[in-house]
């Protein structure tokens, strides 16, 4: 029995279900990691005798890891596959969230959360490369998206599992807390087990018949590479190639945006008290509004979840830099309102940077080809992080020197960047294929016809 059915056109199955969770749960450990930081360090600062230059660092330290391992995952995912690096992210974090139990110093601490933020850097190309090159079209958006859905649950947890570790654990509660961060990666390992290589990848490298078999192991015994729907002819890519021709292109915009989104968030993340304290919330205000934002940017994730096929990627990518840009203007220009109007702005931002923040992995995955994409996503991942780690370091030198308006005024600057890039070059790839989407060819163009949007302009990568 034979089918002419494409395996991006079966319907969800159990074998999706489990894939999205293995990946989706590498989001959820990585948000937690770069989270737990931010409220750990109010308590550590003192004993580690750490000034603002060195709390900016430490919060910077697992980000600028993030640069060097999206650099290294995304090679060593393209080369080696997905399979093997599905598995390091997770030991890494146990081996190195453990040793964070025994720091003395801040230069320990940089150097184990830089390592910690390596293996986060590994995980994001892998999980999104695994995930993105087995599920059908119509779910492609929704599951890519829920990767920041779970990105921003790991962190909800993060600041709720540190409260708690902070009041019950006295003088070492900072430490249990930098530590907690083990418990997730090694149940995350243990779900990963028995993931098979992808087709894809396999495919890309010559290997068919382990292709195949892993196709009918998942889809079925009569589905074969015929119905994979992969490109097997012509020119070989390589991870250089993203600066030629219309590569470049796209990784320049992906690039851009991912660092507009995230920079702000990341900054707000690593010193949300801070931040809060500074917008004169004190107390349980700041403790619990910490809490409530972070719930609100699960919620805003999640709805952005639900219209990346409905709305479409451009016009969601532009109004949520549109609106979030806006509420951090406010914030900016209100920083002396009352707690409810501070805290229902931050709300705001929350709630509308969830489009900006699901398509993060949504794009790179969808507009470069098998050969490269993990090392693109790897790529444009670790050019993010250079923004988002100058952000987060100049974050406590910028409330000390310039002040809470000024700091937000900055934000929302790099908001609206992120805004005039996305409707300068942001295309539109719902109802297209892999191969569709990752062409460069005239007969596959990126932006197909569709109706006009908010901020409309041609695509330019037709």
């Amino acid at each position: 029995m034979s089918t002419n059915l494409s395996v991006e056109d079966v319907p969800f199955n159990r074998f999706h279900t489990l894939l999205t969770v293995r990946s989706v749960g590498g989001l959820f450990v990585d948000g937690y990691v770069l989270s737990i930081i931010g409220v750990a360090l109010a308590t550590l600062s003192p004993q580690l005798g750490l000034d603002a230059f060195w709390q900016g660092t430490i919060a910077a330290s697992a980000l600028l890891g993030i640069f060097v391992g999206g650099f290294i995952g995304g090679m060593l995912t393209d080369r080696l596959g997905r399979r093997l690096l599905y598995f390091v992210g997770p030991a890494m974090f146990v081996i190195f969230s453990v040793l964070q139990f025994w720091v003395t110093s801040g230069t320990e601490l940089f150097a184990l959360r830089f390592i910690t933020g390596i293996a986060v850097g590994i995980e994001y190309p892998v999980a999104t490369a695994f995930l993105v090159e087995f599920l059908p079209k119509k779910q492609r958006g929704p599951c890519l998206a829920s990767l920041n859905v779970l990105w921003f649950a790991g962190a909800a947890c993060a600041f709720v599992v540190a409260e708690a570790l902070l009041h019950f654990g006295g003088e070492n509660g900072w430490r249990w807390t930098l530590s907690s961060t083990a418990v997730f990666g090694a149940l995350l390992f243990l779900i990963r087990i028995g993931t098979p290589e992808s087709p894809r990848w396999l495919l890309s490298k010559g290997r068919a018949e382990e292709a195949e078999r892993i196709i009918r192991r998942v889809y079925g015994a009569h589905f074969g590479l015929a119905n994979l729907k992969e490109n097997r002819e012509g020119k070989k890519l390589r991870l250089n190639d993203l600066l030629h021709s219309g590569y470049g292109k796209r990784m320049a915009f992906v690039a851009i945006f991912w660092t507009c989104s995230v920079t702000p968030v990341f900054a707000v993340y690593a010193f949300a008290p801070r931040v809060l304290d500074a917008l004169h919330l004190r107390g349980d205000w700041a403790s619990w509004g910490s809490i409530a934002i972070t719930l609100l940017f699960v919620v805003g994730c999640i709805l952005a979840m639900r219209q990346v096929n409905t709305l479409g990627r451009r016009k969601l990518l532009i109004r949520s830099f549109l609106w979030s840009g806006l509420a951090l203007l406010l914030l900016g220009w209100m920083n002396n309102g009352p707690s409810l109007l501070i805290l229902a702005l931050f709300g705001a931002y929350a709630l509308l940077i969830g489009g900006a923040q699901v398509l993060q992995f949504v794009y790179p995955n969808e507009i470069f080809p098998t050969e490269i994409r993990a090392g693109a996503v790897g790529f444009t991942a670790s050019l993010s992080r250079i923004g988002a780690a100058a952000g987060t370091w100049l974050v406590p030198l910028s409330l000390q020197n310039a002040g809470i308006e000024a700091t937000m005024y900055i934000a929302a600057a790099i908001t609206f960047t992120g805004l005039l890039v996305s409707w300068l070059m942001a295309p539109e790839t719902k109802n297209l294929t892999l191969n569709e989407a990752a062409s460069l060819g005239e007969e596959a163009p990126l932006n197909p016809a569709r109706q006009p949007v908010f901020f409309e302009r041609p695509s330019p990568y037709k």
